[in-house]
């Protein structure tokens, strides 16, 4: 340990100061970190700028694994967004529940921020450690626009997470109507089962009596109009 031994040069009898720079320097990295990851959920592009510009770690992280590039997918900062990944912010990066940028986007909301992260190569399939996808937390979430486009880019419709749900399921289980709708017409397959043996076809036909545009069936097979 490095210290640094203070004399007062008026006494006779002198007494030793130790002053840690490991501590000194751990609590300005403190005061740095915690100014850049509020930056980075709030947008404020010059300190995300100054911090970086000065070499620091774009992929620090919390106690649960979470970056700057999560909170900005989460809060919704498209130029936060592109300003880390292009300063080398890994965009597979995984939080403590495995989640990566994409999921937190899809958690946010934003469009713009998900088109930033496809852009940059995101994975659409990727699965957190439940083995959710960006399509199930879209779904789950409600975000109707963005599952829209993750599905225009070609994400897998049936792709299932741990228990062997696929978004339909969270899509019916949610009663997200317009997400339903969606993923049919996106070649969702309604007769898939779960682990607990739960299948969406069933309960589509109880809707079948309520939302006439939504699910018609006859012969076993689900469509919609």
């Amino acid at each position: 340990m490095t210290t640094v031994q203070l004399r007062p040069s008026d006494s006779s009898d002198p007494t030793t100061y130790c002053v840690s720079f490991r501590c000194i320097f751990a609590q300005a990295r403190l005061v740095a970190f915690t100014e850049f990851m509020t930056a980075s959920s709030q947008g404020h592009m010059d300190v995300i700028f100054k911090y970086l510009s000065k070499g620091g770690n774009p992929d620090v992280h919390d106690e649960l694994n979470r970056t700057a590039l999560h909170l900005a997918c989460l809060e919704g900062h498209p130029p936060v967004v592109s300003m880390l990944l292009e300063r080398g912010a890994d965009i597979n990066f995984p939080d403590r529940l495995g989640s990566v940028a994409m999921h937190w986007a899809c958690r946010g909301g934003s469009l713009r921020v998900v088109q930033a992260l496809t852009s940059h190569g995101a994975d659409l399939n990727v699965k957190d450690k439940l083995w959710s996808t960006p399509l199930h937390v879209a779904t789950r979430t409600g975000h109707v626009v963005i599952v829209e486009y993750l599905l225009s880019c070609g994400a897998k419709v049936n792709a299932t997470d741990w228990e062997g749900d696929t978004a339909l399921h969270d899509a019916v289980r949610l009663n997200r109507y317009k997400i339903v709708k969606m993923l049919i017409l996106a070649g969702a397959d309604v007769t898939h089962q779960n682990n607990v043996g739960l299948i969406c076809m069933y309960r589509l036909c109880s809707w079948s009596k309520h939302y006439k545009d939504v699910a018609i069936v006859e012969a076993g097979v689900v469509t919609v109009i």
